[in-house]
């Protein structure tokens, strides 16, 4: 245990001093200049890359100055090994839950892995081709959303392999507040690893660190963990991504709606895949259900079996109208009025709301969830009783901030 504890105060002596000149701006963000995401700052990262057979993680928004960043590193004379994809593939083709298959990008003919296959963690042989990886996602700071789980066991792959990490810290669009229940690890799976809320107010380089700092890797080994963080950047900004960050979150709204809708999913109710405004609209195939009207098409993926594919449903539309809108206002944040509101819409028709009960325990990080919704207990009362988790977290994230923090979370008590 004392060598462990000894590793782990070497690693974040290193990650302190790789974080010094990376993070030296971003304590005095200035909200009238322009955010530069850790890959816009290449300057930082360029020279530990140079000479070294590298392996990135990246999708579709990882991008810089125009281009992807493996499209830049190359052109930079960066040797990119291996190209690691996670879900929804490198170039985000593949649906939400799908199998993303290993093959080989058409324009560097760089070969590319799949995390999000057999596997998702690198297998050795792999590694043994590398020096140095690179992670470069945008998160939307929700527990359930994959990417940092993918992180995870790429902090993992380091740790146990003694190989390098860097990450590359872009904004979160969430990252101005905290909410909804802590992970219990009797729930732990892809859709939630790490015991912080639904959605958790980090980076992903925050992340990185406190997942580091809390000795979460499942091995004894420290990861070597290099930061790029933001620049002028705080958690207080609203901030629009230039790039979808997975097929069905193509918009602010949409992102905003995430924490709040994503219990959907264990329902019945579409949320509007294979619409106009998926992650926008709330709908079923019951006229009670509400007077919007919406007809989803055919998805792929994990849901396209759940999604009433053609069929007209009925429900809500939250997409903005109006910004002065209450219902607007009122969902800027997560809220669980909403899935309080369907069950009891559902139980008046007879029906059950929560079609997969199992998949919620992971969604929420318990099972207490389904048992308070029928209890019958309103929003307000459900998440008073995941406040006391939330200030305890609140103490362990400011362990790990970057960035200044939101005028929201300062006076959260």
């Amino acid at each position: 245990m004392k060598e462990f504890q000894l590793k782990l105060w070497v690693a974040l002596i290193l990650l302190s001093m790789s974080l010094f000149l990376s993070i030296g701006m971003a304590k005095n963000a200035n909200p009238h200049l322009e955010i530069k995401t850790g890959a816009d700052r290449s300057e930082q990262y360029l020279p530990r890359l140079k000479g070294k057979r590298v392996g990135v993680l990246v999708n579709p928004t990882s991008r810089t100055q125009g281009q992807h960043l493996v499209d830049f590193l190359v052109g930079k004379g960066i040797n990119v090994a291996l190209i690691f994809a996670p879900e929804h593939g490198f170039r985000g083709e593949h649906g939400a839950g799908e199998m993303v298959k290993d093959n080989r990008d058409s324009t560097t003919g760089i070969e590319i892995i799949s995390l999000h296959g057999k596997t998702k963690r690198p297998l050795q042989k792999y590694l043994e081709q590398l020096d140095i990886l690179l992670f470069d996602i945008q998160d939307v700071g929700v527990r359930y959303y994959t990417y940092i789980s993918s992180m995870h066991y790429f902090m993992q792959t380091c740790a146990t392999n003694n190989i390098p990490l860097i990450v590359l810290d872009r904004p979160n669009p969430n990252g101005d507040y905290i909410a909804g229940p802590i992970l219990d690890l009797a729930f732990q799976s892809f859709v939630g690893m790490h015991q912080i809320p639904v959605v958790h107010g980090l980076t992903v380089a925050e992340l990185a660190m406190m997942i580091q700092g809390e000795g979460w890797l499942e091995t004894e080994n420290t990861c070597e963990l290099h930061i790029v963080a933001n620049k002028n950047y705080h958690h207080g900004m609203q901030y629009s991504l230039p790039v979808k960050p997975s097929p069905n979150l193509p918009n602010d709204r949409s992102i905003r709606l995430y924490p709040s809708l994503g219990f959907f999913e264990a329902t019945p109710v579409s949320v509007g895949r294979g619409s106009e405004l998926p992650f926008q609209v709330l709908g079923y195939p019951n006229r009670n259900m509400g007077d919007f009207q919406f007809t989803p098409g055919k998805i792929r993926g994990s849901w396209k079996e759940l999604n009433h594919a053609d069929e007209l449903l009925y429900g809500e539309d939250l997409s903005i109208k109006h910004e002065n809108d209450d219902k607007v206002q009122n969902l800027s944040k997560m809220n669980l009025s909403l899935l309080v509101n369907w069950h009891q819409k559902f139980k008046a028709n007879g029906l059950e709301l929560i079609t997969r009960p199992k998949f919620l325990a992971k969604l929420s990080g318990s099972n207490k969830l389904s048992k308070w919704l029928k209890m019958g207990l309103d929003a307000k009362q459900i998440e008073k009783r995941w406040h006391k988790g939330l200030l305890k977290y609140k103490t362990l994230r400011e362990k790990y901030l970057i960035y200044p923090d939101s005028d929201y979370m300062k006076g959260f008590k």
